[in-house]
Parts: C-alpha cells; structure tokens; sequence
C-alpha cells in the first residue's frame, strides 16, 4: 500500500477496522493464497469491498466462531494463507480450546485479527469489551501476539505478518475511528523488536495499542515537571523483546500501559522477564485494573479505568516522586 502523508491521515479518521479491510484488499492482489474468514463482521470489519471484490477468497461462518478456527485450519492444512476476525472477545475468549488444539499444539499458521479489543465498545457492555484476550493467549504456545500503535501500523504488521509466515499470530486491534496518529511517516517495523519513540533517562515506558499515544502524550506532560521518558512502543507483546527491558534497567522508573486487564498482558510479560534479574528498578503496572464495572462510552471508559493523559501523567508522577523520596 502507498503509505504517504494524506493516506495515513485517512487511516487515522476511518480507525484501525476500516484500515484492516483496504490492507487486506490490497495485499490479496498479489496473493492468490490469501482467504479470509469472518463471522457476520463484514462491515465491522471493513471487508464489504474484498467481500464483493474477491467473493471466492471471502467466507462467512456466521455466528460461529469455534466452526471460524476449525475451518480456518483446514484451509491452513492446504497451504492457505488464512485470516481469521470477529470481534475479539469472540475471536479469543469463544474460540479458546479450538486456538489452543488448532494452533497451539498442531500448529497450523493462522492470522487472528481480534477487531474492537479493549474498551471501545463499552456502550454494548463488558460482554463486547475484550481485556482479557492477552493475558489468555500468551499461556498457549507457538503463538505471536501482536498489538498496532495506529492505524498505519496495522498496514505495517499486516505486510509483515502476511510475508513472514511464521507462526500462528494474533493481531489485537484497540480504538476507533479518528484514531490518533501515532506514526507520520513510513518506518521499519520488525516483529518482536520494539521502537523507541522517545528517549530519556529518568522514566521508562513501555506501551502497546492505543496507550502508545496516551503515553507520549503523558511524557510531555512529565517533561514539563523536568522528567525525561522514553517511550517504547512494545507492539509485539509476545514473543516480548528482551533486548529493550534489559536496555531500561539503568532507569529509575519502568512503567507499563496497556488498555488491557493489569493481570496477564504486557504489564506481566515485563515483569516475568524482569524477574530473571537479582535488580531492576520498580515497575509501575497502569492497565484495567481486575474488574468489570458499568459499561459506557469509549471515552468514559479509558476516563473511568484511568487511562487517559491525565490519569496516567499522575500515576506516573506518584510513583517517581515516591522513588525519589
């Protein structure tokens, strides 16, 4: 795909789901492999163009997500390349057994795209929120886990993932439309090594998802109290880069965001790893704390939990100021 200046401004306002479906209508082009399997989510997932473009590459299995993985795995067996999505608490938390026996433990090579993750359709309530789906997929082996900045990142884990052919891989898409940029221009992306965004020496923050733009923004914020941060965009959640947590020891603070429950996500890769270590500084956990509250708006939500700028900004500000102390 063309990425330049006005074509990433466009994937930032029609949001990650409607840049999934242009990716996959661009990349089946020059992919005569290339099927995807949805579950009633044509639209949702921005797939009405390939759906009407390329009928005999397109099928859905309606509302039955568990038939999604097994059939999935099928055209996997005879050399597909497959893409599976629906939303993700479907994708993930229905499908659970079939992605460990399918994937896991025979190891056919699927690309799961869990659309709407997180919080943003809290007004449907908890049973289409997904902060879970991490913490469940990182315990099965031979999986990637993969969580995009922005919108151009989806392209880019996309292309990647597509050409790569790996391993089974779940790409874990957070926000809505009008989603903010992260990434103006193109750049090299490599799964499973990180990107650091910005650098400084005081706060190290390592984020994925939407939280990658909350955390810049929250690193301003701390410049102006005099605090340095870098900021580490830990797209790929597993297999997590242990090169860039070993790289962070010399900082005073570690801090992990995600908009995802605070038990079994990132927060949790980082510390398994940082407990290899006889000393790491204190890492500070900012995520869906362990809890289902009242639904409500995107925005109320990431308010609700604390993850918006603000919150996060002091949350961070707390916890070094105690470490200074």
């Amino acid at each position: 795909m063309l990425i330049n200046e006005r074509n990433i401004k466009l994937w930032s306002s029609i949001g990650p789901r409607a840049t999934l479906g242009l990716a996959i209508n661009e990349l089946s082009q020059s992919d005569d492999d290339l099927v995807v399997l949805t579950s009633d989510v044509s639209t949702s997932a921005g797939l009405d163009r390939f759906k009407k473009t390329y009928p005999e590459k397109y099928f859905d299995v309606g509302i039955a997500e568990q038939n999604l993985i097994g059939i999935a795995a099928g055209f996997s067996s005879e050399n597909f390349n497959v893409i599976t999505t629906t939303f993700a608490p479907f994708q993930v938390m229905r499908c659970c057994e079939q992605i460990k026996v399918n994937l896991g433990y025979m190891q056919h090579k699927i690309t799961m795209i869990g659309i709407a993750s997180g919080l943003v359709l809290g007004n449907l309530g908890y049973t289409h929120c997904c902060i879970e789906d991490v913490g469940v997929l990182r315990s099965i082996p031979n999986l990637t886990i993969i969580s995009p900045a922005d919108s151009l990142e989806v392209v880019k884990v996309l292309q990647a993932v597509l050409k790569s052919k790996n391993s089974s891989v779940y790409i874990r898409l957070t926000g809505g439309t009008n989603n903010p940029i992260v990434y103006e221009k193109d750049y090299d992306l490599e799964i499973g090594k990180s990107i650091e965004l910005t650098n400084g020496d005081d706060i190290t923050i390592f984020c994925c998802g939407t939280m990658v733009h909350n955390s810049i923004e929250a690193s301003k914020n701390l410049k102006n109290e005099k605090i340095n941060v870098r900021v580490i965009n830990m797209h790929t959640i597993k297999p997590i880069d242990k090169k860039a947590i070993e790289n962070s020891l010399s900082s005073k603070l570690l801090v992990s965001i995600e908009e995802h429950n605070v038990i079994g996500g990132l927060g949790s890769a980082i510390s398994e790893n940082l407990s290899s270590y006889s000393k790491s500084p204190k890492l500070l956990s900012i995520g869906v704390q362990d809890e289902y509250t009242k639904g409500g708006d995107y925005k109320y939500l990431l308010g609700k939990h604390k993850l918006d700028v603000d919150s996060i900004t002091k949350k961070i500000l707390e916890a070094y100021k105690t470490y200074e102390s």
